[in-house]
C-alpha cells in the first residue's frame, strides 16, 4: 500500500492551508435557518479542529442534513456566520464558492457513483472538473484506489461492485483534491455492520495518516463511538450537548443523548425493569454509572468494605472508550433500611459515580 499520499497542507499544493492557518477548519457561529415555521437550525455554534473527527448525531429531522448544507454553501443560513479555514462563507457568491468548495470533501449514504464510468474515472472526476491534466489524474486516482484498497477495480464499472467497495470508491473520489475537511453524511447507513465497521476503521485510518478533518453526521451512537474524538448532540436544531466521545457516554445530560445511547449502553434487563415498583419492597434497585478512576478502581469491593451489609451487583459492565474506562452497573440492595442505602449512595458519589435510584421489587432478584 502506498506508504504517502499527499496530505491536506502539503506544501506541494500551493491550494493547501498555510502553516500559519487557523486551526479550526470549521466555526459556526449562532446559525439560524428557518422553513416557514420550522426551525431547521436555531442558533448552532461549533467548531472542529484541525485534524479531529468531530461526530455530529440526532433523529431524523433535527437539523443534520440543513447543517451540512450549510457548511459546503449550499444551503444560505438566515443569520449567523459558517467560517471555512477562518474564511467566512455566507456572503460569497457562486463563483468564489466554487475554489472553496474543493476544500470539502464528501461521501454520502447511496454512494453517488456514476454508473457510465469506470472507477478510477470516478475518483478522478473532480480533478478533470478542475482541468487537470490527464495524466495527473490517473496517476492521483491510483494512489487514492491503493489507499481504500480497490487498485484491482480501477477498470471496473460501479455496477460490479458491493456497498462497502462503492463507498470506498466514494471515499477515494472525496479525496481527490486534497480537500482540507471531509464530510460524512450518514456514509454507512446503507451499509451491514461488518462493512461498517471496515469502512469507519479506513476512515480512522485516513484521519491518521492524512491529519485529514472530519465531520461526520449520523443517527447511530455506534459511529461515534468507533471512530469519533469529539460529538455534539443536535435535537430540534439546537446543539444540546457536546464534548469529548467518552465523557458524554459516561455522563449524558440530556433526554435525547440517553435515548441515543440506549442502544449500546448496559440498560436493567426487561424482565427486571418489568417488575419495578415506585413504592419501597424487597429490594432497592440503583443504576450507577462510572467513569475514568472510578471505572477502573476495585469499586464493588471498596464499597463492601466501606459500608458493611448486603448488596448485589444484577447486571452492567465496563468498557473502554478512547482509551478511557466508562461502565455501568444495576446493583440490587436488599431489605428497607433507608441508611444502609444512604450510606451506599454516599460512598458511590464520593467516588464520582453517577447514582440513580430506578425503582423497588416485591420480592428479591
Amino acid at each position: 500500500m502506498n506508504q504517502h499520499i499527499s496530505a491536506p497542507g502539503d506544501a506541494a499544493d500551493p491550494t493547501h492551508a498555510r502553516p500559519d492557518a487557523p486551526q479550526d477548519v470549521v466555526r459556526l457561529v449562532d446559525l439560524k435557518r428557518r422553513f416557514g415555521v420550522t426551525a431547521a437550525l436555531d442558533g448552532i455554534s461549533l467548531t472542529v479542529r484541525k485534524g479531529e473527527i468531530l461526530g455530529i448525531i440526532g433523529r431524523s429531522g433535527a437539523g443534520k442534513s440543513t447543517l451540512i448544507r450549510c457548511l459546503n454553501g449550499l444551503e444560505r443560513p438566515d443569520s449567523g456566520e459558517v467560517f471555512i479555514e477562518g474564511r467566512e462563507i455566507g456572503r460569497l457568491g457562486e463563483r468564489d464558492l466554487q475554489p472553496l468548495r474543493r476544500r470539502i470533501g464528501m461521501i454520502f449514504q447511496h454512494f453517488n457513483l456514476l454508473s457510465a464510468k469506470t472507477v478510477e474515472d470516478n475518483v478522478a472526476l473532480p480533478l478533470k472538473i478542475e482541468r487537470r491534466p490527464k495524466a495527473e489524474r490517473l496517476q492521483r486516482a491510483a494512489e487514492l484506489l491503493d489507499l481504500v484498497g480497490l487498485s484491482e477495480k480501477a477498470k471496473a464499472y460501479p455496477v460490479s461492485l458491493s456497498g462497502g467497495q462503492k463507498q470506498r470508491v466514494g471515499i477515494a473520489r472525496a479525496l481527490a483534491a486534497r480537500p482540507a475537511l471531509l464530510l460524512s453524511d450518514e456514509a454507512t447507513s446503507a451499509l451491514d455492520p461488518e462493512t461498517t465497521r471496515s469502512i469507519l476503521a479506513l476512515l480512522k485510518d485516513i484521519n491518521r495518516q492524512l491529519g485529514l478533518t472530519i465531520l461526520l453526521i449520523t443517527h447511530e451512537m455506534e459511529v461515534i463511538r468507533s471512530i469519533a474524538d469529539r460529538v455534539a448532540v443536535i435535537d430540534a436544531g439546537r446543539i444540546v450537548e457536546q464534548g469529548p466521545v467518552w465523557s458524554v457516554f459516561a455522563n449524558p445530560r440530556s433526554e435525547i443523548t440517553r435515548s441515543l445511547l440506549g442502544a449500546i449502553r448496559p440498560q436493567l434487563p426487561a424482565e427486571l425493569a418489568a417488575r419495578l415498583l415506585p413504592a419501597a419492597g424487597a429490594e432497592t434497585i440503583l443504576r450507577v454509572d462510572v467513569a475514568g478512576e472510578a471505572a477502573s478502581s476495585p469499586l464493588l469491593s471498596d464499597l463492601a468494605i466501606a459500608v458493611p451489609g448486603a448488596f448485589r451487583l444484577v447486571h452492567g459492565g465496563i468498557d473502554h472508550i478512547q482509551q478511557q474506562p466508562v461502565g455501568t452497573l444495576f446493583l440490587s440492595v436488599p431489605g428497607s433500611d433507608a441508611n444502609h442505602l444512604a450510606h451506599i449512595i454516599t460512598f458511590l458519589k464520593a467516588r464520582q459515580a453517577r447514582v440513580e435510584v430506578l425503582g423497588h421489587v416485591a420480592h428479591p432478584v
